[in-house]
């Protein structure tokens, strides 16, 4: 993509004021793609993190999701401009699975940004980890101990059908229930009371952390959600899943006073749908990625 179709810091934090001044939001992540890849990312942060909410005057939680291979030299930076939380995806701890799944290997570059990021302050650090079956689906106990030995918190995801290859199918979903199932039988634990977020949480009874997992296939959270989406390029999505876009920078670069594009955000808002349809027959699959859209 050519540089100058992504949108700048400026457009960024404007869109940002627009939401938490006008609509109220109180959290802001940034998601991929990758963002550390985006050269300067901490100014980004601490522009975003200048942010008062009008209803508290605090600041609103910031937090970012990362496959966190570049940790090592950001996460002090980060953390200094104000970012409050981090998400490291990891789908496995195996040298060799890893480099399968992204192609890189670069496991023990994430397991050291890992430590960076709680080196660093943040807490929690959580790791995403999307579960899938006949791929990683035997390392859900390990990812378990492993969070409970770091002090992280892991959060399994379904698998859901933005892959880049376009090969998901609802048998390779290993479910929440199948998750919960096989931990529980080695770390015994109770389900704690979920609010918007898309994670059920469970606590360990023997009080060393916990652990989250996000059911969207299998349990869809769409009538708590309430989350918006832009892309790097400013297109404005009103869930992962969503068919349309709305073209956000078109308005920042045309003119558009705030006022125009808090009606354009509203308008988008008000065509949410009721659910996203996986599983069944008129399922639409999104024509982007995962990576496209931002996890």
């Amino acid at each position: 993509m050519d540089r100058v179709e992504v949108l700048t810091f400026e457009e960024i934090e404007r869109v940002a004021n627009i939401c938490v001044q006008r609509f109220g939001f109180d959290g802001i992540r940034l998601t991929g793609g990758e963002p550390t890849v985006r050269a300067q990312l901490p100014v980004l942060v601490s522009r975003l993190a200048a942010i008062k909410s009008p209803l508290t005057g605090r600041p609103i939680d910031l937090s970012m999701t990362t496959n966190g291979a570049t940790l090592t030299t950001l996460a002090p930076d980060l953390k200094q401009a104000g970012l409050n939380r981090i998400n490291i995806s990891c789908d496995s701890l195996s040298r060799e699975r890893f480099q399968k799944l992204t192609r890189r290997d670069q496991l023990e570059r994430v397991l050291a940004g890992i430590d960076a990021a709680i080196d660093a302050g943040f807490d929690p650090v959580k790791l995403n980890i999307v579960a899938m079956r006949g791929e990683n689906d035997d390392e859900m106990v390990d990812f378990a101990t492993f969070g409970r030995n770091k002090g992280v918190q892991p959060r399994f995801i379904e698998f859901m059908p933005l892959d880049a290859d376009k090969g998901w199918s609802i048998e390779q979903v290993f479910t929440a229930e199948e998750i919960v199932a096989k931990i529980n039988a080695v770390y015994p634990v109770e389900a704690v009371t979920r609010g918007s977020d898309p994670a059920t949480l469970y606590r360990y009874l023997d009080g060393k952390g916990y652990f989250g997992v996000i059911p969207s296939v299998t349990r869809p959270f769409c009538e708590s959600c309430d989350r918006i989406r832009i892309t790097a390029e400013g297109k404005l999505r009103t869930c992962l899943f969503a068919i349309k876009e709305f073209d956000i920078r078109a308005l920042l670069r045309g003119g558009a006073t705030d006022d125009e594009l808090a009606d354009a955000l509203k308008g988008a808002v008000a065509t949410k749908w009721a659910g996203h349809k996986i599983g069944q027959v008129n399922f639409i699959r999104p024509a982007r990625s995962m990576s496209q859209i931002g996890g």
